[in-house]
């Protein structure tokens, strides 16, 4: 067993916007990654076949597109997102957004990107 952290992940990855990632827990069942979106920074709109996901906020505040409805999500709060529902995270604030995504299973091959 190996103890990880954002200072020693088992991957880091750029995305996006000047966004960055750090994976935590790869495996086909489980993905466990921390991420970080600079200011006025968001993400293509798309969805998971297979993965339900969960996001936590640690630092700053999200905005979620959910199948078109806005969800306001800030540190210390988290949102689940079902299998099949297009989404998209926003960062709208003027400060880092950082939170831990599970996605389970995994989202490696399943992600259709929208728009």
């Amino acid at each position: 067993m190996n103890v990880v952290s954002k200072k020693s992940p088992l991957k880091h990855y750029g995305w996006g916007n000047n966004c960055d990632g750090w994976n935590l827990v790869d495996a086909p069942g489980l993905s466990v990654k921390v991420e970080k979106m600079p200011p006025h920074t968001s993400e293509q709109k798309h969805v998971h076949q297979f993965a339900q996901q969960f996001f936590y906020i640690l630092n700053g505040a999200a905005v979620f597109e959910i199948e078109g409805e806005r969800i306001y999500v800030k540190a210390e709060q988290g949102i689940h997102i079902a299998a099949g529902k297009s989404h998209r995270i926003i960062n709208e604030g003027s400060e880092d957004l950082e939170f831990i995504l599970t996605s389970q299973p995994s989202t490696a091959n399943d992600r259709t990107n929208i728009e």
